[in-house]
């Protein structure tokens, strides 16, 4: 393990990238060098530079910056995969957010990006015990962001959320790798039924703003839902779902859906024709 981070230290072409990105920031805005130096330059690593925002966002007079940091720099000390999620998720936002011009934009600016990473770390200590301070962090990401992920969910790596105001996934919620989606999704449960109650998102699926996603269901994988949609039952790989209740209208239209970002109907209605 310690060979690995060693490795990924000396090879990031992502931090890398994000540090070059700054010093031209600050170059064209002095005035955001204070931000910069401590978010991004003042930091040897990516992992030493989401701890430090990861902390800064979230502390309080409840949880100070101190012990959150200090967290933080465990899990990530222990955890590569924490490190390789945020590289993959940072990778995923600079292709699929047309708003998104820099890696260092969601290090330093979009809430979806940082409550993930929030969301990983939370996730950390409910795999290992650490229960109580993982629904903390939960508690702080759904105070400071508005999203709240229980950190009970499995969610993969490449993840995108967009806008990510009022996000909520569930305790028993799965989403796979490669997953787009918008503001005010759910993945939710139907009632006070216990055990696994909530969805289970496969591979490369694109979720519109406002989607709901309720129960023990499978979404298949490359499949789109529709912005506003409401669905109940399992879905097939590579179809396009819309309306209240959801109800398949085409093919997704594309092979990666959640990369290609296209939320219009056009697509699969052309496919079929």
């Amino acid at each position: 393990m310690a060979e690995m981070r060693a490795e990924l230290t000396k090879l990031d072409p992502v931090w890398d990238r994000i540090t070059r990105e700054a010093k031209e920031v600050i170059a064209d805005e002095p005035l955001l060098g204070g931000l910069i130096g401590a978010c991004v330059l003042h930091h040897r690593t990516l992992e030493k530079a989401l701890s430090y925002r990861f902390a800064a966002k979230l502390s309080s007079n409840e949880m100070s910056m101190v012990l959150l940091r200090e967290i933080a720099d465990e899990a990530y000390a222990d955890s590569l995969d924490l490190a390789e999620a945020a590289r993959a998720d940072i990778s995923a936002i600079l292709e699929r957010d047309p708003a998104c011009h820099r890696m260092l934009q969601p290090v330093l600016y979009f809430k979806g990006f940082q409550a993930m990473q929030a969301y990983r770390l939370a996730h950390y200590l409910w795999t290992h015990g650490r229960k109580d301070l993982s629904y903390f962090i939960q508690m702080r990401c759904s105070e400071v962001y508005g999203i709240d992920i229980h950190p009970g969910a499995r969610i993969g790596k490449g993840i995108m959320i967009d806008h990510a105001h009022s996000i909520v996934i569930g305790e028993t919620a799965v989403v796979g790798d490669n997953v787009s989606m918008l503001h005010s999704v759910t993945l939710g449960g139907t009632g006070k039924e216990d055990e696994d109650r909530h969805p289970k998102i496969e591979d490369g699926v694109l979720i519109g703003a406002g989607a709901k996603v309720l129960g023990n269901i499978r979404v298949g994988r490359g499949t789109r839902i529709a912005a506003g949609s409401v669905v109940l039952k399992d879905l097939p790989p590579h179809v396009t779902v819309a309306g209240v209740p959801a109800k398949i209208v085409g093919e997704a239209g594309c092979d990666n859906p959640s990369v290609e970002m296209d939320q219009t109907l056009e697509s699969c209605m052309k496919k079929q024709m």
